[in-house]
């Protein structure tokens, strides 16, 4: 019996080591636990996003939601010089590709909210040979100098609602037990405010006390805390020339607008509608306008190394209003009030200079 089950098993002992044989030869560079071996990765010019070769590089006029993106795409059709030649999908992402003056243009919709506009904003810069960034849109006002139709052009953006979540103190009224790693947190943070005054002046909002967002970037051997965004100097100075060459933007009514460029702007996962936080808002961040979408579009920006900007037309009071917040009515007439002033910077990009 013993015999007999030897002579039984050999040929499946020869079948097992003529696979293997032919595992070895055909996948040498996979490992047994399915890793990839040292030297097929000693170079990963295979993956990651397409590098472009490309001497007029793009500019992205981005926006957040259909109101937005309409009235984009409407200023563009009016215009004899700009056109849209084609349109591509990516994850479910339309993407306009085309000209403004004859300078290649992308337009897209980001999508509402912090991980919408960070995901398409990557693919967008992955996909396309983007070197610019124009994001036009509506927001909230918190300063009470704004009325809907205004615009504001920040240049810094913020995150609003990273955040802690604690409970209060049961010793002391008032007070929040805060954990260990945020009281040295926020004790870098005051100290680094007496350096730079755009820093927030954090303070909590009852249980909530204000985070900031950790950022790794290429040549950065750890992440490091970002209390804010800056826009693109250049882009900020075109904003300026284009808005004293533009003609006046009023209202349908005919009252004439008010546009700030400059100052500061916050961006968080919620609708900002309570007055309460709007005025904490103020005090913390100076911000003139709230939305959803800004300051991650800004991070992807800033990783990448892409010049932006970001445009943001007033729809509603964050709060501020009387009764039941007005978004749903003026979000149309602030998208085309704010892409008036988007065409004229555009108008100031196509001008400068071949580099």
């Amino acid at each position: 019996m013993i015999l007999k089950t030897t002579l039984f098993m050999h040929p499946i002992r020869q079948t097992l080591k003529t696979l293997l044989l032919i595992t070895a030869v055909v996948l040498p560079s996979v490992t047994l636990t399915g890793q990839v071996s040292a030297k097929q990765s000693d170079t990963l010019d295979e993956y990651g996003p397409r590098t472009f070769n490309v001497e007029n590089k793009w500019t992205a006029i981005v926006a957040a939601y259909e109101p937005e993106i309409k009235a984009i795409d409407a200023a563009i059709a009016k215009l004899p010089d700009a056109k849209i030649t084609k349109t591509v999908t990516f994850q479910g992402v339309k993407y306009q590709l085309g000209t403004y003056k004859g300078e290649p243009i992308v337009i897209f919709t980001t999508g509402i909210s912090v991980p919408n506009a960070a995901m398409t904003m990557q693919m967008a810069l992955d996909y396309f040979p983007i070197d610019r960034v124009i994001m036009m849109g509506i927001a909230g006002a918190i300063s009470s100098e704004f009325s809907p139709g205004d615009i504001a052009v920040p240049a810094r953006w913020y995150f609003h609602d990273e955040s802690v979540y604690v409970n209060p103190s049961k010793e002391n009224d008032g007070e929040f037990v805060l954990p260990d790693y945020y009281e040295k947190s926020l004790a870098s943070f005051l100290e680094r405010r007496e350096q730079d005054p755009h820093s927030p002046a954090y303070e909590n909002f009852g249980f909530i006390h204000p985070e900031e967002m950790a950022v790794i970037k290429e040549g950065w051997d750890s992440p490091r805390q970002m209390p804010y965004f800056t826009a693109s100097s250049e882009l900020l100075t075109l904003t300026q020339k284009a808005l004293e060459k533009v003609s006046p933007i009023a209202m349908p009514s005919g009252k004439a607008i008010k546009v700030k460029v400059g100052g500061n702007g916050v961006t968080g996962s919620v609708f900002l509608d309570n007055a309460e936080y709007r005025k904490w808002v103020r005090r913390v961040f100076n911000a003139d306008v709230s939305e959803m979408e800004s300051a991650a579009v800004a991070q992807v920006c800033f990783v990448n190394d892409v010049d932006w900007v970001v445009i943001r037309s007033i729809s509603d009071l964050a709060g501020g209003q009387q009764g039941k917040n007005v978004e749903n009515v003026f979000d149309g007439i602030a998208s085309g009030t704010g892409a008036k002033l988007l065409l004229g910077v555009l108008d100031e990009v196509v001008a400068l200079p071949a580099q």
